[in-house]
């Protein structure tokens, strides 16, 4: 009988089938239900409370009169009319009165507040809710929009639109939600169909289906747990829903393809589910690990919103692997009676084995040929752009970015936001210190500055300096830097968009050096663990970088420079997305590890059983390629439905993840890796003595071979010495 905790885990979901499933169906049920409060608490991140401009931020509306902000733009009207004049003065009146309205200002205030559209067209109404709401804040959004609304009533052609924070976030939110279930229904139907195709069976094919849709269900409940002390940004749910549904159908799949494997051996089915769980278990745990070490990583970044998906998408791929190790063997318990076997073992020769053969006559040529390939594809990266979330990152359907973009164009200053210097000090002090910089400012950078304001009745107060250009364009950004080298005898704190571009994108910098180093060392001592070889890790983490440096070229080409525009439907803002680097990083490299796990864990295993090291990698290439190329099939049709959606982050990360899946799966497993142990020879399998030695002890191998035929005799058996020692070939089977 097999021993070991996996084999006992297989044959405890046999034993226990209907009080596993029952498990898990009652998750997906609280998954259901957690999945309402789980978007309706979804709010925009506020960055790290390191970060002058988020302190900025939280003095500002500590000590401000008034707290969120909701914008109504009237608009194909003529604003000096005076019957336009009384009824939009009528309305500001009105909604004043409401509860929970701090202050209403029409466009007719004032001609220095840029309220009145300079083509005279239009007009902003704003309206300050007060700090402290007595109810829900879409409540009160909703009584201020209606009665706006019904301003075309008086004022026949006239059309009326909402905008503000308030409003954005619950448009933000209702979208994510759309997309992500959109992406749900699109992807899973033609996941099936291709699973179908794989398996040559619909039951089969369903199996690892339903173990991702308990994942996303398990997924859901630990959002809602985390919820309860993080703010979950918007885009947590469908990129921890992304890497959930990726990770559960790859390892459900490998599941299902080694109990057939095992059935056409002739076991029975709980044989065959516990010699499954005792291998392909063992690889996916291994592969659950590496993931999981690589989105670790985003804990080291200063960003609340990359720590609460660091620890989300951790538990995602906990309750993928639980998913596979429990449900999948519980349904194969109950239903693998009906799964039509597979072979045993993939045959010897077949398209996997002769492009192999193919790469190894060549090995140099293809070796120099994909690394120019992929170094030309990152070449775009040198050229990146950042850009934090703002109406250009937005559908164009949302009322308040329309609002936002009329206001830009239309409207005096451009819509650009200010930078903001808050200072502890009076106005007088704070309008001398700024009228001093002189010289030291750019006026080119610089296309208003505003009346200083003491900020309520705290010691405060704030100055704001409009910036030419873009709101977070290089003259607001060097206006940032300008006002932070040049402090005055006062505390003072930059804030702003710009400054919050600035603020996070310097964090991020300063702390990728430190994610790339621990997660190369996570993975070259995992890889080193199951190879026992010090080359096989480094080169790895070589390719997987250069791979991964070819898919963020190819997602500033695309997104950044405007091409496929059309086919992708989306509008370039010439500006990435700033979270979308890092999180590819993390789960790109993850899922990267996840192929290199596969294959090089059947080299290895054909390597031990005595094969010479080319025939090794043909044959391990042959046997695996198919499951590979499989899976990241599978992963990428999902990747794909989440490109799909309107949300610009989320489109950028579906399209970076699978264009890193599909290079991964090609260029790199298919050409790169046989291409480089080809020319490493025995090489590859290398150590130092006293490495070998703690591999002996602490090595992770798996304890059942696979199932079928032996494997065939290999070309030298028995003892050989390979990188500086001796070893016995095993007996496993391959």
């Amino acid at each position: 009988m097999l021993d070991g905790v996996f084999a006992r885990i297989g044959r405890f979901c046999v034993r226990r089938r209907w009080p596993v499933l029952a498990g898990w169906v009652l998750l997906v049920v609280a998954g259901v239900a957690a999945a309402g409060p789980v978007f309706a608490g979804l709010e925009g991140g506020r960055g790290s409370g390191r970060f002058e401009s988020v302190q900025a931020y939280d003095v500002i509306g500590e000590h401000a009169s008034y707290g969120g902000r909701v914008l109504g733009l009237v608009d194909d009207v003529r604003m000096a009319d005076p019957a336009t004049r009384a009824a939009v003065q009528a309305a500001a009146r009105d909604i004043a009165a409401m509860r929970d309205v701090g202050r209403v200002v029409d466009p007719y205030a004032g001609v220095g507040l840029g309220l009145m559209a300079t083509d005279g067209r239009a007009g902003l109404v704003v309206v300050d809710l007060v700090r402290d709401l007595s109810r829900d804040v879409d409540e009160v959004v909703d009584e201020v929009a209606l009665r706006l609304r019904e301003l075309p009533r008086a004022l026949p052609g006239a059309s009326v639109k909402t905008g503000g924070q308030a409003l954005l976030v619950r448009e933000v939110n209702e979208q994510v939600q759309a997309d992500t279930e959109h992406a749900e229904v699109v992807s899973l139907p033609i996941t099936l169909v291709v699973m179908i195709v794989i398996f040559g069976g619909v039951l089969a094919a369903g199996l690892p289906l339903l173990g991702a849709l308990a994942a996303v269900g398990g997924a859901f409940v630990c959002l809602l747990g985390f919820s309860t002390f993080l703010d979950l940004d918007p885009n947590t749910v469908p990129v921890v829903t992304l890497l959930g549904l990726g990770i559960s159908i790859d390892y459900s799949l490998l599941i299902v393809t080694r109990f057939r494997e095992e059935r056409a051996a002739g076991h029975d089915v709980p044989t065959a589910i516990a010699r499954t769980a005792a291998t392909a278990g063992r690889t996916i745990t291994f592969s659950a690990l590496t993931v999981a070490v690589c989105l670790s990583a985003l804990f080291l970044f200063d960003d609340p919103i990359f720590r609460a998906i660091g620890a989300a998408g951790t538990a995602v791929v906990v309750v993928a692997l639980l998913a596979a190790l429990t449900l999948v063997p519980a349904l194969l318990a109950l239903a693998g009676g009906r799964i039509r076997p597979g072979r045993a073992v993939a045959p010897d020769r077949g398209f996997f084995s002769r492009l192999a053969a193919a790469v190894q006559r060549r090995p140099w040529s293809v070796a120099v040929g994909v690394a120019a390939l992929l170094l030309a594809a990152g070449a775009p990266l040198l050229s990146v752009n950042l850009q934090n979330g703002g109406a250009d990152l937005l559908p164009e359907s949302f009322q308040s970015v329309q609002v936002q973009r009329n206001v830009a164009v239309r409207f005096p200053g451009g819509g650009t936001e200010p930078v903001t210097l808050l200072a502890e000090a009076t106005p007088q002090q704070l309008e001398a210190y700024v009228a001093g910089l002189g010289e030291r400012v750019d006026r080119a950078d610089v296309a208003d500055v505003g009346r200083a304001e003491r900020l309520g009745t705290s010691p405060y107060s704030t100055v704001e300096l409009v910036p030419t250009g873009e709101s977070q364009g290089e003259a607001a950004k060097r206006l940032v830097e300008t006002l932070r080298d040049n402090r005055p005898d006062f505390r003072t704190w930059v804030t702003g968009d710009a400054a919050v571009l600035v603020d996070f994108s310097s964090s991020i910098l300063r702390t990728l050096p430190w994610a790339f180093l621990l997660v190369a060392v996570a993975a070259f001592v995992l890889l080193f663990l199951m190879t026992g070889s010090v080359l096989v890790p480094v080169k790895a983490l070589a390719m997987n970088t250069v791979s991964l440096g070819a898919t963020f070229g190819v997602l500033v080409w695309v997104f950044q420079w405007g091409n496929l525009e059309g086919p992708l439907g989306f509008t370039s803002p010439g500006a990435i997305e700033t979270w979308v680097p890092v999180l590819v990083f993390a789960f790109a490299f993850g899922l990267s590890m996840d192929y290199e796990v596969f294959l090089l864990a059947r080299i290895k295993e054909l390597y031990d059983a005595g094969h010479r090291n080319d025939e090794a990698v043909r044959l391990g290439l042959q046997r695996s390629g198919r499951v590979i190329t499989s899976a990241a099939l599978l992963i990428v049709i999902v990747f794909a439905g989440f490109a799909a959606g309107r949300m610009l982050g989320i489109k950028e990360m579906g399209f970076a993840l699978a264009t890193a899946i599909v290079v991964d799966a090609t260029l790199v497993r298919c050409l790169l890796v046989p291409a480089t142990m080809t020319l490493l020879g025995d090489a590859n399998w290398w150590a130092p003595a006293p490495l070998r030695r703690l591999h002996a002890r602490f090595g992770l191998r798996e304890r059942a071979g696979p199932p079928g035929p032996a494997l065939p005799e290999p070309r030298v058996a028995g003892a050989r010495v390979s990188g500086g020692g001796r070893h016995r070939a095993a007996s496993r089977s391959g």
